[in-house]
């Protein structure tokens, strides 16, 4: 299996399978591919179909069989950025809701909890997310640009709602409410801040949907 990431910040996985490989992804996410290649749609599971659901993703998997050899291709829903992760035994991922895009090799995913339901709820992030664990690649979109940071064992980063791409599973999350009246009110931050703590890597991203669409709400019509 190789693979390329064409199109700058609205940009494109194309994946060129071998004859008899294949590639998941969401029902619905392929954008065009070569007729030697297969669908397969299946749920997994009631319970893995419902845990997609909760995270913002579809209910049902697709799996696309090379029967000779072929390109797929992928494109992502938000200009932004398409960055690929390999898995090991020993290096699993935990993604936010709605980031996946695809897989390659023999990959598992569940709902991943780290966060007591309201706080997460609230926060935004760290109630519901994905793991990703096994051997293989897992292809991520990431709104905006990607920017990666190792946070040693002891040490965190705050970071706004919403721009916590993906972390290693080594890594754990909490929602903190921002201290001081003051700070809420008049620091535009919101009311929470997430802190990932170390030990592993954490990838933010620069322009999440959510804060993007806030920010053009204030330049929409108005209906009388």
């Amino acid at each position: 299996m190789k693979y390329v990431i064409d199109g700058g910040n609205l940009p494109v996985l194309k994946i060129q399978l071998e004859a008899g490989e294949c590639v998941e992804c969401e029902a619905g996410a392929m954008s065009w591919m070569d007729d030697e290649i297969e669908m397969q749609t299946q749920a997994g599971g009631l319970g893995k179909m419902f845990g997609r659901m909760f995270t913002n993703e579809s209910a049902f998997m697709n799996t696309y069989v090379a029967k000779y050899g072929g390109e797929i291709a992928f494109s992502a829903k938000f200009p932004g950025s398409i960055m690929a992760v390999e898995i090991t035994p020993e290096k699993s991922i935990v993604v936010q809701k709605g980031s996946f895009l695809a897989s390659c090799g023999q990959i598992t995913n569940e709902v991943f909890i780290q966060q007591k339901l309201g706080r997460g709820l609230f926060g935004g992030e760290g109630f519901l997310m994905r793991k990703f664990s096994g051997t293989g690649i897992v292809f991520l979109e990431v709104d905006g640009s990607a920017h990666e940071y190792d946070i040693p064992a002891g040490d965190c980063k705050i970071v706004d709602t919403g721009y916590v791409a993906c972390m290693d599973a080594t890594c754990t999350m909490e929602v903190k409410t921002i201290s001081g009246v003051k700070n809420v009110v008049f620091g535009g931050e919101g009311l929470f801040n997430t802190v990932v703590h170390g030990p592993g890597k954490v990838v933010l991203q620069s322009m999440p949907i959510a804060s993007t669409a806030m920010l053009l709400s204030g330049y929409m019509p108005t209906s009388n």
